[in-house]
Order: structure tokens, then C-alpha cells, then sequence
């Protein structure tokens, strides 16, 4: 998997439209989601200009990554540019797993002071841009971002605390399975996700959906007795259909990593 990073404004520049340019989406006003995501939203996919918030839950560690993943897979795959801010250990092998082209994915795990700028200039010219949330943002700082990715025709994704997002997602209960008495290994995770929102996503909503998905779940295989002596080598291995293992050969291309001057 090849990839490159550039530093500074310049490398950002290099990534967005022109300010000045008006919203490209021109009639595309949704970009798609995986079906099982489709009744969280009320749109059914995500609706350029939106802000979509992904809520972090407690612990942190709750699926939350799993969830920003399985939003950016659809729209991506389908020709749209991701950026992600703010996360250091976004696993760039997850996202190439479960869909994601990585020579449209801009990467900046760490923007520094420069957050809401560098967050700003994305919106310019990504589709999708998902930040994690600083501790401390003001409420006039994210009502601008938020008006900027209305202005822009771009989905803004926070992922953490985020007041006044049209639609939050959260992760609420997860269940794995594989595991039995004190022995086994995972094989995929049942997550309850909820969503609750402003105008048409004012009413709460729950699901059940597989994270990352069912087709990228991981499957024991059965056990095959041992012949000749030689034990089984049977290992956990990714079930996928035909036309996604091949189209994931293709989006290993280059990652875009930007860094700070």
C-alpha cells in the first residue's frame, strides 16, 4: 500500500476546489451509505451540506471508529473524496477493508492549533470530512464549520461531542460473538446503533447492524479432523462477495497524509 505525505497549507490547497468555486453537487445532493445505515438517516444517505455527528460514547472505545468507517464506505466507493482529522490511529488497513478508496482518502492525524482552519479548508473541496472534536470548541466556531459545509455542499462528520448536528449516531450496545466458556475466538460484533437529530430525524431511532458488515466478517471455519498425523491449520479468514474482494485489489492506491508545516 503506497502513500506519500505533504506538509502545510500548500498540500491542502492541492486537495480542495477553489473557494470562490459554488457547490459541484449540482442534482447529486446524496451520497450513499450502506443499506443497513440507510434507516438512521433521514434522507436515507447523506445529504451534502449536512452534519452528521458520530458520538464518541463512553468508553471510548465503543464502536464508534467502526460506525465513521461503515458512513464513509458507500460514498466512497461510489467516487467521492473522505478526509480524516484528528485521528492518529485511524487504521488505514481497516479502511481499505471495508471499502474505502484509499487515493481519495486525505489523511491529518494531527492538525494542531490550526484545527478549525485546516477542518475549514477541507470543506472547500472534500465531500465528506470527518474530525474528531477538541476538547474545548466554542459554539460559534462549530456553527461556522457547520455553515460552511452547508455553503460548500460537503458532509461535515464530527466524531465526538457536537451540538446542533442535523442527525448524532451513536454507538449504544455491542455484543460479540465466538466467544464461549473461557475459550474461542471473536468472530463479529452485533452493535446497537441509535440516531437522533433536528426536523425529519427528531424522532429517536435504534438498529442492529454488523460492524464493519456482514460481508467483511470474520468466520471460524469449522473444525476438519486432523490426517495423517498433521494437525488443522484451519484459520479465521474474511468472507466477501466476488465483485468487493476485486474491487478491493484495485483501491489499494496511494494515501494522502497531510502533516503541519
Amino acid at each position: 500500500m503506497a502513500g506519500r505525505m505533504v506538509v502545510g497549507s500548500a498540500a491542502l490547497a492541492g486537495l480542495v476546489r477553489p473557494a470562490s468555486a459554488p457547490d459541484p453537487a449540482g442534482g447529486h445532493r446524496m451520497l450513499p451509505v450502506a443499506p443497513e445505515l440507510t434507516g438512521l438517516l433521514p434522507n436515507r444517505g447523506l445529504r451534502r451540506g449536512s452534519t452528521i455527528a458520530v458520538a464518541t460514547g463512553q468508553p471510548r472505545r465503543s464502536g464508534g471508529t467502526s460506525l465513521v468507517l461503515a458512513l464513509l464506505a458507500e460514498a466512497s466507493r461510489a467516487g467521492s473524496w473522505c478526509a480524516v482529522v484528528g485521528v492518529p490511529t485511524f487504521g488505514a488497513g481497516a479502511a481499505a477493508e471495508i471499502g474505502i478508496a484509499l487515493d481519495r482518502l486525505a489523511l491529518v492525524p494531527n492538525p494542531g492549533p490550526d484545527w478549525a482552519t485546516v477542518v475549514a479548508a477541507l470543506i472547500d473541496g472534500v465531500d465528506v470530512v470527518v474530525t474528531a472534536v477538541p476538547a474545548a470548541v466554542s459554539a460559534s466556531v462549530a456553527n461556522r464549520l457547520a455553515a460552511r459545509a452547508r455553503q460548500r455542499g460537503s458532509v461535515l462528520v464530527p466524531y465526538g461531542r457536537w451540538d446542533g448536528a442535523d442527525v448524532t449516531l451513536q454507538v449504544v450496545r455491542g455484543v460479540w460473538e465466538g466467544l464461549g466458556s473461557g475459550r474461542g475466538r471473536l468472530r463479529r460484533r452485533e452493535v446497537t446503533v441509535s440516531a437522533r437529530g433536528r426536523g425529519a430525524a427528531a424522532r429517536p431511532k435504534e438498529i442492529k447492524v454488523w460492524l464493519p458488515g456482514d460481508e467483511l466478517t470474520r468466520v471460524i471455519p469449522r473444525a476438519v479432523a486432523p490426517t495423517a498425523g498433521r494437525p488443522s491449520t484451519a484459520r479465521p479468514h474474511p468472507v466477501a462477495s466476488a465483485d468487493r474482494a476485486v474491487a478491493g485489489a484495485s483501491r489499494r492506491g496511494a494515501l494522502t497524509v497531510v502533516g503541519t508545516a
